[in-house]
């Protein structure tokens, strides 16, 4: 049974619950596109995805094909059932106002940002009391970040295709936010922000 089927266009964002045991996928409908998605358990939002723990629980830098979504109490969230892109980043974190900035020019700072877009859903969600605190580091699903010699990270072309898709399935109920990225000043989206396919499945 289909819970939700949605396009999200470029640079605007996407708030819904997913009950355990569901199916949830992400198509990226043109390809290189990034999709900055945060993910928070139910009912207790304090409870979030946490990079670090995931990183350390799967032993390897990329998410895919089997990596565990671990939460900030060390609880599986979500498990990556099958993933037709490669691998997905989770170091880069979320453009921000202030990033574009520093990495840019001082002009780029009016641009919107992933971390803009989390705070305006944040906001405009307030059964769920989440707020600026909550929009913690991130995935980016797609996003080419390779890892230097020296241990430094760069933006680099996607490596996705157009309809390339991953799919998790929820291990407990779940809260996922998402920003379709709207960054034009490295390559993440190919310098053109497209827009994603976002679907779920009751078990």
């Amino acid at each position: 049974m289909s819970l939700f089927d949605h396009v999200i266009p470029a640079g605007d964002g996407f708030l819904h619950a997913i009950p355990a045991g569901a199916r949830f996928r992400i198509t990226d409908l043109e390809g290189n596109q990034a999709v900055d998605t945060l993910f928070f358990c139910l009912p207790d939002t304090a409870e979030r995805y946490d990079a670090a723990a995931t990183l350390q629980a799967q032993r390897r830098v990329y998410l895919t094909t089997g990596s565990r979504l671990m939460s900030s109490r060390g609880r599986c969230m979500l498990t990556i059932t099958g993933d037709t892109c490669g691998r997905h980043d989770t170091l880069g974190g979320a453009c921000a106002c202030e990033t574009n900035q520093v990495r840019y020019a001082l002009e780029k700072r009016h641009m919107h940002a992933c971390r803009e877009t989390f705070l305006l859903l944040a906001q405009n969600a307030p059964g769920y009391a989440l707020g600026k605190r909550d929009c913690a580091h991130n995935i980016n699903f797609f996003m080419n970040v390779p890892v230097t010699p020296e241990g430094g990270l760069t933006f680099a072309d996607g490596i996705s295709g157009p309809d390339r898709w991953v799919e998790m399935r929820a291990e407990t109920d779940v809260l996922v936010m998402i920003s379709n990225c709207p960054q034009l000043n490295n390559p993440c989206n190919g310098w053109n922000p497209t827009p994603v396919r976002v679907q779920a499945w009751a078990a």
